[in-house]
């Protein structure tokens, strides 16, 4: 799994014109992006300015060593790697500069220009996989459930996503919240075998003036605040997948940039000049009526044209009663393990009032009663008392009456996580399972705005 080249910016230093004259040609030919200072006060000056991933330097210089460079650097920004050039091939001088924090080093002169290809590609490589790692770790540390579970009732949905996941398709997943849309990006990430990572945005939880640098990435000194060179999200995805839910909040701003990429596959930092490319497969999810939105003139029709070439639709949980069963006891199963009870079943009247409510808030709401039963549970088997949500006053009464007072029940679920939670309009929608901006919208509705 490797980054594309001309995102990767090396600083060559040394006092030699003619040796930076060559491994600057060499590196550019490469594909990199390559500036040179002939000295290392030079190279802070340059690194300040360059923010560079790589600093290939010599070991010996008039006025600061390769090492004391080294070491200067890496105490300020660890995250840049070095690489030693040395005319004095000792052991001496290699162990000293590998302890000091250098990833390789290579004698002068070069025997052949594949030498500093091949170590640089080392080093490429290396920031990939670290960048990669993280996003798996914050992204897929749960997994997956196994593939029965997760399609259980939308047998459609499975079959379409194994012909569309071997290709490159962009995919538009559309359905309510919490039925799994997240869930179903990874699987078709999973199902495509990429090497690269699984990197997920939430486009309604990024304030509109940061979503362009989250999605792009910025350059030092871009707009108050950025003291250093990001990473965009479509740049940590490189030949992976990007996820982007609840596209249809997409700030209008971004979106003509986020065209370009579906359309060019190209994009430059905020505040950059550089065109990057990006292979990253695209996914996109939403819980809204696009061409509603389209109407309305709060999203671009042709970005809906560009992200709709293979739409799926996941089916509301209601509409999946057949699976209910079988989800809830793999809830009941996985949970229990994950709390550390000894839960292994449902009684039978819990799974039937399960089975009759309409569960608004889907899968996601499904999960959290179970959850919240599971911890207040004290014998091996759940039973109906102890299946509450924020959206049921008693999981007993008739469904018929749950219909009638659903709205009832969610203006007061509102109120209460409002005033629990001190006002903070955040950490409600993150407990209530909803957007901050459906909380919002759902404030103005039942006129609880103050």
């Amino acid at each position: 799994m490797t980054m594309e080249p001309n995102n990767f910016r090396i600083l060559v230093v040394d006092d030699e014109r003619s040796l930076i004259v060559l491994l600057t040609r060499i590196l550019t030919r490469s594909g990199y992006q390559v500036k040179s200072a002939s000295s290392g006060i030079n190279a802070l000056s340059t690194i300040d300015e360059f923010s560079p991933n790589l600093v290939i330097t010599d070991l010996k210089m008039p006025d600061i060593s390769g090492l004391d460079l080294l070491k200067k650097v890496k105490s300020e920004k660890p995250e840049i790697d070095f690489i030693i050039l040395t005319a004095y091939a000792t052991v001496e001088n290699a162990v000293e500069a590998m302890k000091k924090g250098a990833l390789d080093y290579l004698i002068k002169p070069l025997k052949n220009p594949d030498e500093l290809r091949m170590a640089v590609s080392r080093v490429l490589e290396r920031q990939t996989l670290m960048a990669a790692n993280t996003i798996w770790r914050d992204q897929l540390a749960e997994g997956l459930p196994p593939t029965d579970v997760l399609f259980a009732g939308m047998e459609e949905v499975w079959r379409e996503i194994q012909h569309v996941a071997k290709t490159d398709a962009t995919v538009l997943l559309q359905g309510e919240s919490g039925t799994g849309k997240s869930l179903v990006a990874k699987a078709i990430h999973h199902l495509s075998e990429r090497k690269g990572p699984f990197v997920e945005l939430n486009c309604a939880a990024m304030p509109e003036t940061l979503i362009e640098s989250e999605l792009f990435g910025h350059e030092k000194g871009a707009f108050t605040g950025a003291i250093k060179t990001k990473r965009g999200k479509f740049e940590l995805a490189q030949n992976g997948t990007i996820f982007l839910d609840e596209i249809g909040e997409m700030p209008l701003s971004a979106q003509a940039k986020f065209l370009r990429i579906l359309q060019e596959r190209t994009f430059e930092r905020v505040g950059g000049t550089t065109t990057l490319n990006t292979r990253a497969r695209i996914i996109a999810a939403t819980n809204q009526d696009l061409m509603t939105g389209i109407r309305e003139k709060r999203f671009r029709e042709d970005l809906y044209y560009r992200l709709n070439v293979f739409p799926v639709t996941l089916p509301p949980l209601r509409k999946r009663l057949g699976a209910i069963q079988k989800l809830t006891n793999y809830l009941v199963q996985s949970i229990s393990m994950r709390v550390g009870k000894k839960v292994s079943d449902i009684s039978t009247d819990s799974l039937k009032q399960i089975k009759s409510y309409e569960w608004p808030g889907n899968m996601r709401e499904l999960h959290n009663v179970i959850e919240r039963a599971i911890i207040l549970s004290r014998n091996s088997k759940l039973t109906l008392p102890q299946l509450t949500s924020p959206f049921i006053e008693d999981i007993s009464v008739s469904a018929t009456k749950q219909l009638r007072s659903i709205r009832d029940l969610e203006k007061e679920a509102i109120e209460t996580t409002i005033r629990e939670t001190d006002g903070h309009r955040r950490n409600a929608a993150k407990i209530l399972g909803i957007s901050i901006r459906t909380l919002q919208y759902k404030l103005k509705e039942y006129g609880l705005l103050k």
